[in-house]
């Protein structure tokens, strides 16, 4: 089994600035080359559709990495310790041990009955920029609303949101394929605060119990199923910051492609039954996250080259829902999309615990801007957000008028 080909693959680098700027044009190119091409020492990347969906449901994959592995990616620091114990890296039976909690916070069941409460919050934000003719889709909308769904969801007071903000956007320069050198100050000293803080939360939850998750993960523990008090801060660190981050991705990337495709916001306005399947072409045409790391457990085969076991697989979500092979016209947005088999939430055994709530506040708030505005065009440039690990905004103007 030889990972050396006499022809080279292609290489690939999410740090590239092409990449970060645009990087469908670059993953079109490599998939025209083939499944699988080159990553950083010891990494290799796969980009066509069919592979990457079967990857994220093989069992030669783990989600757990060695401490050597990530000391080099993240260097020393709070950041090791932190992404050793959060679910997202962790595989049975410690995962399916912390998911059992978290999924009574984030069960498809519950989730259902937070439409009406959604609705209220999104009310609340739309209600001041009604008149104004103006606004910014990112900093009015797609960050606050996800961060107060999980914050109530969690149970961090509301007076608490602007304060955690910070460290939260801090934290998230850590979610790529490696942290910059110049992040990691910043993320070790996100996590250290972070820990405090959830840590002082807790502390009041032991006194007086409530009806949230930080709550649930005391209890658990209490009851038996063996949550340490480090995975309890660190993982409901992890869930606020994945509760709000990729939601408010895929908000602003979904009001930037309207804004891009008047003709798709027509479709909507004239047949409000295709807002689930606008939610999914979000998803799709921009994900929220590009990409997922993974650690071979064995030797495995990929477009006809063997790769080695405890080599790094790098499985490009993005360029998977752009694959010409699944996809018709996969650079078009099409708000009827059906089907739509994007792998934006991963699969298997991870598959995203707060899928169904982030459907949920992208169809209510794509249903009350419907509602609420005849207007709904850009009044500026949409400015990117650089990052290695995610699709995102820092601003997408808007002009609206009140319908």
């Amino acid at each position: 089994m030889a990972e050396i080909e006499t022809i080279l693959l292609p290489k690939f680098s999410a740090l590239d600035p092409a990449v970060m700027a645009d990087p469908y044009p670059i993953y079109a190119k490599l998939r025209q080359a083939g499944p699988l091409c080159r990553g950083g020492a010891g990494q290799w990347v796969v980009t066509r559709h069919a592979a990457v969906s079967a990857l994220l449901h093989d069992p030669r994959l783990a989600h757990e990495f060695p401490e050597s592995f990530r000391l080099f990616s993240m260097g020393e620091g709070e950041a090791a310790s932190f992404f050793h114990r959060i679910i997202l890296n962790r595989d049975p039976p410690e995962h399916t041990r912390l998911r059992q909690v978290m999924n009574t916070a984030f069960s498809p069941s519950l989730v259902r009955t937070l439409g009406h409460h959604i609705g209220s919050l999104v009310d609340e934000l739309l209600e001041p920029i009604l008149d104004r003719g103006s606004f910014d889709a990112v900093q009015e909308i797609a960050f606050p609303l996800p961060v107060m769904v999980v914050c109530d969801l969690i149970g961090i007071p509301a007076g608490d949101r602007n304060q955690v903000r910070p460290y939260a956007t801090d934290l998230s320069k850590a979610f790529g394929t490696q942290i910059p050198e110049k992040d990691r100050a910043a993320v070790n000293g996100a996590i250290v605060w972070l820990r405090e803080y959830i840590g002082a939360l807790l502390e009041e939850r032991r006194k007086s119990p409530r009806d949230d998750l930080l709550s649930c993960m005391l209890n658990a523990t209490e009851s038996g199923e063996r949550l340490s008090y480090e995975e309890i801060v660190d993982n409901a660190v992890f869930l606020f910051f994945a509760g709000f981050e990729t939601t408010m991705n895929l908000i602003g990337t979904g009001c930037a492609a309207l804004l891009q495709y008047p003709d798709q916001l027509l479709r909507l306005r004239q047949d409000r039954s295709l807002i689930p399947t606008a939610v999914e072409e979000f998803l799709r045409y921009d994900a929220p996250i590009q990409s997922a790391g993974r650690l071979l457990l064995a030797p495995i085969e990929i477009g006809g080259r063997w790769i080695r076991k405890d080599r790094v697989l790098i499985l490009l979500l993005g360029s998977a829902n752009h694959d010409e092979r699944q996809f018709d016209e996969p650079e078009r947005l099409d708000v009827g999309r059906k089907p739509n088999p994007h792998v934006s939430f991963g699969g298997g055994l991870h598959y995203c615990l707060g899928a169904a709530l982030a459907r949920l506040e992208v169809s209510v708030l794509l249903a009350r801007l419907l509602e609420k505005f005849s207007v709904f065009e850009p009044s500026g440039e949409a400015i990117r957000r650089a990052s290695s690990g995610f699709r995102s905004y820092a601003s997408v103007p808007v002009r609206a008028r009140p319908a």
